[in-house]
């Protein structure tokens, strides 16, 4: 049976780390009819009205992507996703060791609530994971340890470079990648040291792709949204044994 053809459109998730909820608002109506999955994260964590803002956005019909990277011990970790499943939200972040995994995949229950552990951030390379202490390990070793305990945990997926995407599906097809640190060709430097383009993280495995400033910081989101997908779906299409999971 062949693979189901995969839309782009519903695998871009926009990341809303802007100013207030008013902005985040705002982007969101730019890109109706385009993007339909949305990440609020630790910028607008604490913001006033961002209950609403995420409870708008369900109720629309979209996908709430909470990038809240809840880290803590495994009774807290899960009251905390329970809650956050409860909200509707379809993706959360969360740390911890393999027992703080476990709680959160009890926490989240019978839900739809699909559960992502990051691996090592986007913007960090050796040099950061010898600050942290990580010094034994490579930035991919980091990753395929942390991808493993996640798949041992029953966690759905990871947080990780399109740079990884490959060896993590190599371990598991079963784990699902969403990529951010993703800039389009030519994009200037910034603080994404393991950066790919849209289609390079898909040809290498990853199943979403989270964009924040390329799009939000444009004077066109609209424009560069559909070129992102644009990019992403010939990239899809050109990957026969690319995800069809939601």
């Amino acid at each position: 049976m062949p693979t189901p053809q995969i839309d782009a459109s519903s695998r871009l998730i926009v990341a809303l780390d802007l100013a207030d909820v008013d902005e985040a608002r705002n982007m969101v109506k730019s890109l109706e009819g385009v993007v339909s999955f949305f990440k609020v994260g630790l910028t607008l964590q604490l913001a006033a009205g961002v209950d609403g803002l995420i409870q708008s956005l369900i109720e629309q019909g979209k996908k709430v992507f909470l990038d809240y990277k809840y880290f803590d011990i495994p009774a807290t970790l899960k009251i905390a996703v329970g809650r956050a499943a409860g909200r509707g939200v379809s993706f959360l972040t969360i740390h911890g060791s393999s027992a703080a995994m476990r709680a959160a995949v009890e926490g989240r229950g019978t839900s739809d609530l699909k559960l992502f552990i990051v691996t090592v951030l986007t913007s960090w390379d050796r040099t950061d994971l010898i600050e942290m202490g990580y010094s034994r390990h490579s930035v991919k070793d980091l990753v395929v340890i942390r991808a493993r305990k996640s798949l041992e945990a029953g966690i759905d997926g990871v947080i990780a470079s399109g740079q990884e995407a490959q060896v993590i599906k190599q371990l598991s097809s079963k784990l699902l990648v969403v990529a951010p640190g993703i800039r389009p060709d030519g994009f200037p430097e910034d603080d994404q040291k393991r950066r790919t383009t849209p289609g390079e993280a898909i040809l290498a495995g990853a199943d979403y792709l989270v964009m924040g400033r390329p799009i939000t910081d444009s004077s066109d989101p609209r424009r560069i949204s559909e070129q992102v997908i644009s990019e992403m779906q010939q990239a899809f299409d050109a990957h026969p044994q690319a995800s069809s999971a939601s």
